[in-house]
């Protein structure tokens, strides 16, 4: 049931990184709390640069192993989902967090483990 590979990750950190900075000021978020809107952006830039130095095919300096990758992947989904209760987040921006929690959580869960990757672990 695993079926993300370490490339399929690689094509998705890009765009998630932009999303993380573009959607809080898109979506309006940070009514109640500014930490509703600087989290994410912040967090956003973090995976960018985390993106840039993985050992994956998309990274440019690539000097960090995947699965730490990874492990930062699956701290910040825990982070996103625990932030709302934490902080007292509402609203849509307790849900955008909840969302974007659950669906790293969810990446991850569902990410192949860099030995069963075949060939395209050899190629890396």
């Amino acid at each position: 049931m695993r079926f993300v590979t370490k490339t399929i990750h690689a094509w998705l950190d890009y765009p998630v990184a932009f999303a993380l900075v573009a959607l809080p000021f898109l979506l309006g978020l940070g009514a109640d709390q500014p930490l509703e809107l600087a989290i994410s952006p912040i967090v956003g830039v973090a995976a960018f640069l985390l993106t840039v130095f993985t050992d994956h095919e998309l990274g440019i300096i690539r000097v960090l192993p995947y699965r730490l990758h990874l492990a930062v992947d699956l701290a910040v989904g825990l982070l996103f989902l625990a932030l709302p209760f934490a902080l007292g987040f509402t609203g849509l921006d307790a849900g955008y967090y909840w969302l974007n929690g659950a669906a790293v959580v969810a990446v991850i869960a569902l990410s192949k483990p860099e030995s069963e990757t075949g060939a395209e672990g050899l190629a890396n």
